[in-house]
């Protein structure tokens, strides 16, 4: 059995994530995360990061061979720290706004007994419990967003496509809809630069 160092629950030895909380174990980091080698975003409201990426794929040049990875000073963020935000479309709460500002944005249902406590907090929109307490996250990386499965019973949906298989990230882009239960969200991009 697999202990989780975050809330202390075994896990079955090829669990990935913890049951209970959707830790990521250890070695299910180390298989989904590479460093960087894509340039920073430089659209203005966004900030870039030296955190690794994950699945963003490498800037080939002409004659085939991979860039090598750059530092680039960031970009300045937003005043607001503000980079994207989730809309509720479908589902109880219809047109309620989450602003996502952190570099990894939790959406489940909050859970005070256990210390769960999302960013995107759907329980009081989520009569029928179809959203997990660690539903899925959203992840803002070198100017490029993603979203997760954390392992969720009824599955992270991104446009209607297959369900997300829990620790492959999914890259994001303005408009697309993400289904978590039976809840609809719609994700948009802060695209306003800061005067």
């Amino acid at each position: 059995m697999k202990h989780c160092p975050n809330c202390g629950k075994q896990n079955n030895d090829t669990a990935r994530f913890c049951d209970e909380c959707g830790n990521a174990f250890a070695e299910a980091e180390a298989l989904t995360t590479r460093e960087p080698t894509s340039r920073a975003a430089s659209s203005p409201g966004f900030r870039a990061s030296s955190v690794t990426s994950v699945g963003i794929p490498p800037i080939v040049e002409a004659n085939g061979a991979e860039e090598e990875e750059r530092v680039e000073s960031p970009v300045p963020a937003h005043p607001s720290g503000l980079h994207s935000m989730l809309i509720i479309e479908r589902g109880g709460g219809q047109n309620s706004e989450f602003p996502l500002s952190n570099e990894e944005s939790q959406i489940g249902r909050w859970d005070a007994d256990n210390g769960i406590f999302p960013d995107v907090d759907l329980d009081a929109f989520d009569a029928d419990a179809k959203v997990s307490r660690r539903h899925a996250r959203v992840i803002f990386r070198n100017g490029s967003h993603m979203v997760e499965d954390l392992g969720s019973t009824n599955g992270t949906f991104v446009n209607r496509g297959r369900r997300l298989l829990p620790g492959s990230p999914q890259v994001l882009t303005d408009g697309d809809e993400i289904i978590v239960g039976k809840t609809f969200l719609r994700f948009r991009v802060k695209t306003d630069s800061p005067k």
